[in-house]
């Protein structure tokens, strides 16, 4: 099989999106090893600049930021056309050529302006204005970030992408939540694998006299409620509670964050690690026994969520979107915006050590049976099996 996987931003970049297509390709591209004669070729193709990157370690071949005829040649010559997200040209190319091609949904592109289904500059949950027909919501809120030529771009090229999307194979969602939002024929969920790694140790369980580390990992954007963290956090220190807070990632509400760490005289507990990779992350999380999401947003499915449970983690998380999903009753969950719950989940797992081992061990659990590598990479294959005999 001559599999393209297309991938408009990716590595050197960080993000979901990013991780899960490069476990995707990388997976795919090693098939054979275990599968004699079912050999997938993979070509990743991105928009993205190399940037110092050396692609040539990697079990599969990237081609980065090609022309128009180039494009053309590669999607001609290809079995199949994987897609991250609704990305136009290519959709267009493969749609023209009636070649056989899949969407895998990352966020609400095909049904939101700005991929979020979160309004601003209200910075709140989106009711769906798209779907609803009322464009002018959709405009002011894509306006108030990206100016009005922006919003108007943002707004009329949301029509096309979701007009593909019914047209093309078959959608991937990465959870149910998704697939309910987005409402697209010829949809399947496949949940996001990662590589297995061992737990931790359960010498990191939390007490609330002894000390224990807190942290979020993930990007510093508004979406993620993290606000909501640091109010938790000035409340459990009042309370007597020992902690440190780590905030793991960068991103641009890090000044914000930093501010407010400040005016809430925090700074003893708090510490921003920036972006980490590869050892230096795998250091820094060693010692975590708590890891929070708090979104304010409808996550599609919270990969660094997942990523803890395979750890065999505590992971307290806002009870919203796809995020609630992947962590169903393997974790704490809270309403989504409400500091109070949220610090009343981690003052319970600080005080009850023997919960906070049996919530890792079965987050760790859940993690092996629905989001393994190996599975989702089964799931990927049957699905273009299918659409190919299709």
């Amino acid at each position: 099989m001559k599999l393209i996987i297309y991938v408009h931003s990716w590595a050197p970049s960080v993000g979901g999106v990013e991780i899960a297509t490069t476990v995707l390709a990388r997976g795919l591209a090693q098939w054979e090893a275990t599968h004699v004669g079912e050999e997938i070729s993979v070509k990743l193709v991105t928009q993205t600049p190399a940037n110092g990157m050396d692609d040539s370690s990697l079990p599969f071949h990237v081609v980065r930021r090609p022309g128009l005829g180039q494009l053309i040649r590669l999607i001609r010559e290809a079995d199949l056309v994987h897609m991250a997200g609704p990305c136009l040209l290519p959709t267009v190319i493969a749609w023209l050529m009636r070649k056989p091609a899949v969407i895998e949904h990352h966020g609400y592109q095909a049904n939101c302006p700005n991929g979020l289904l979160f309004k601003q500059p209200s910075q709140s949950l989106c009711p769906g204005h798209f779907a609803r027909g009322q464009y002018g919501d959709c405009l002011r809120c894509c306006s108030s970030t990206q100016g009005r030529a922006g919003g108007l771009q943002a707004l009329v090229l949301t029509f096309p992408r979701r007009w593909l999307s019914g047209k093309l194979a078959a959608n991937i969602m990465i959870s149910n939540h998704l697939g309910a939002r987005l409402k697209l024929p010829r949809s399947s969920t496949i949940y996001y694998g990662i590589p297995d790694v061992p737990p931790v140790s359960m010498a990191n369980s939390p007490s609330a006299s002894t000390g224990f580390e807190i942290a979020y990992v993930g990007r510093l954007v508004a979406e993620k409620g993290l606000p909501l963290l640091l109010q938790a956090a000035k409340w459990l220190r009042e309370q007597g509670v020992s902690f440190k807070l780590s905030f793991i990632g960068g991103g641009p509400e890090r000044r914000q964050l930093e501010q407010l760490v400040n005016s809430l005289e925090l700074n003893d507990l708090v510490t921003f690690t920036g972006d980490l990779r590869g050892a230096d992350l795998e250091k820094t999380v060693s010692t975590i026994a708590v890891v929070v999401m708090p979104s304010v947003w409808e996550e599609t499915a919270g990969l660094a969520a997942i990523e803890q449970m395979m750890r065999g983690r505590v992971v307290i998380a806002a009870d919203i979107g796809g995020l609630g999903e992947v962590v169903d009753d393997a974790g704490l969950k809270f309403p989504s915006g409400d500091w109070w719950a949220l610090a009343s989940c981690i003052l319970k797992v600080a005080a009850d050590p023997v919960l906070a081992r049996e919530l890792g061990a079965a987050a760790r659990r859940r993690a092996l049976r629905l989001f393994r590598e190996s599975r989702m990479i089964q799931d990927h294959i049957a699905l273009y099996r299918e659409v190919l005999v299709r």
